[in-house]
């Protein structure tokens, strides 16, 4: 097995059920939080072949347990099998093409810069990496997906 696993469609691949783990690590203070919980990812029923990610957990910052969640639509993207990543509410977010099993996006939030590394080890596992850097924060957030057995968890 390769370091990535190709993907030939985005899509197809993460529909279903995903455990996350995310550490989140502030450069400046040297504080860590941790997120748990799960993402699922299902088809938006507007007939456009996308997917609604739907994640939900706890996050622990401080010491300090809250829930937490956000909506992203991944919609399908141009060449086929990438995706154009969305805000809930629409608004651009980054591109995804793992057809080679990484890709790297940016997306610009004010003045800081989020740069996101996606990598596919294998069929059930995918990693996020995403640095932010700015006047605002300094962080990275490294995220880890394990696809959940079952019918809810199965790849089409």
């Amino acid at each position: 097995m390769g370091e990535f696993w190709p993907v030939k469609d985005v899509l197809a691949h993460l529909e279903g059920r995903w455990r996350v783990e995310r550490a989140v690590r502030d450069l400046k203070s040297g504080e860590e939080g941790r997120f748990s919980g799960t993402t699922v990812f299902s088809p938006i029923e507007d007939g456009g072949g996308g997917l609604l990610h739907d994640e939900s957990g706890t996050f622990v910052w401080r010491g300090v347990a809250r829930p937490a969640e956000r909506k992203l639509r991944f919609l399908p993207g141009t060449p086929a099998g990438t995706s154009d990543v969305r805000f809930a509410d629409g608004r651009p977010f980054h591109d995804l093409d793992l057809r080679t099993g990484r890709h790297v996006a940016r997306h610009p939030c004010s003045a800081d810069l989020y740069r996101g590394e996606f990598t596919v080890l294998d069929q059930d596992h995918w990693r996020t990496v995403w640095r932010v850097g700015g006047p605002a924060k300094d962080l990275v957030l490294t995220t880890d997906y394990t696809r959940e057995p079952g019918p809810s968890g199965a790849q089409g």
